[in-house]
């Protein structure tokens, strides 16, 4: 069946087209040579593992993006860097780190007196980037609480927990722990994580801490870690990340927290207009770095200016 049956076929019976479709014909009939895409924060990145065999999140946008024609892409600061190979086109994934260490330079006088802090352990790689860059030291915070994974129903559960009426019959009850067949050597259990208090693996006694993270989203765990910083001697604590999501009540937080000094975030999520006029809400412009990324582009032009001696993060 052709492509114009189908469409008809489709409208006959009442079948809506997926938006993609639409997208990529009306590509097809201009007969554009690349459709770029700029998305400076790219939503779902965080969801880009499986958990409880469910599906990955960020692949699944990254797929429905390249059926609808993207050919290139152009965010900011990934949460990870292996959704690169989530895409099926050219992505460039710039980077904020200049700007915010310009921000760092200009905005703190004594920031030879800083120390970076690394809110978890898997944020050290950049933490410890940035305190490179500022020869400054950096901390790790470890014992942080972490949002805790639900279990969720999905009626995949095996054995069932409950028993199924099969004819006359009812299957016996399995208990989710044991198994239906046995084994010579029992299979290990999980072992549950305890999550131990927080503590610091560095000193922030009479320094500056700067926390640092790649999105702010809920204001709260940060406000936490901030007086927890302040028991340890800091002097004021900032928080630094290039995507500021701020959900929830962020603004009456950030306002009535005593700890949290300063949020300092790029301009990559638009902000609503309470949080852009709150004083303790810094917001620094990244525009110049996605212009320049699309001149380049139109023109043909390298883009490796943009990457040089600037490392992952």
């Amino acid at each position: 069946m052709s492509d114009d049956n189908h469409r008809d076929s489709a409208r006959l019976w009442g079948i809506r087209e997926p938006r993609w479709c639409c997208l990529q014909d009306r590509v097809t009939h201009l007969l554009l040579r690349t459709l770029l895409a700029v998305i400076p924060y790219l939503p779902y990145s965080k969801q880009c593992r499986m958990r409880r065999r469910a599906c990955i999140t960020s692949k699944l946008l990254a797929k429905l993006m390249c059926n609808a024609g993207i050919n290139h892409l152009i965010t900011m600061d990934l949460h990870q860097r292996e959704i690169h190979g989530f895409f099926d086109c050219s992505v460039d994934n710039l980077r904020s780190s200049p700007f915010l260490l310009q921000y760092i330079l200009d905005n703190i006088p004594n920031y030879r007196e800083c120390v970076m802090v690394a809110k978890h352990p898997s944020s050290t790689r950049r933490v410890s980037s940035y305190a490179e860059r500022l020869r400054v030291n950096f901390a790790v915070v470890h014992g942080e609480l972490k949002e805790e994974e639900e279990r969720e129903v999905d009626g995949r559960t095996s054995p069932p927990p409950t028993p199924i009426q099969i004819g006359n019959g009812t299957l016996p009850i399995v208990a989710p722990a044991t198994f239906a067949c046995s084994f010579p050597t029992p299979i290990p259990r999980y072992q549950q994580k305890i999550k131990p208090s927080l503590s610091l693996v560095g000193s922030v006694k009479g320094k500056i801490a700067i926390m640092l993270d790649d999105i702010i989203d809920d204001i709260e765990p940060w406000c936490l870690l901030a007086g927890f910083l302040k028991e340890q001697g800091a002097q004021k604590v900032y928080a630094m990340a290039p995507h500021g999501i701020l959900s929830g009540n962020a603004l009456e937080l950030i306002n009535s927290s005593s700890s949290l000094d300063q949020v300092v975030i790029t301009n990559t999520v638009p902000l609503s207009n309470g949080l852009a006029i709150s004083p303790k809400i810094h917001v620094v412009d990244v525009s110049k770095m996605f212009a320049e990324a699309i001149r380049r582009i139109h023109n043909g032009e390298s883009m490796s200016a943009l990457f040089t001696n600037i490392t992952e993060d």
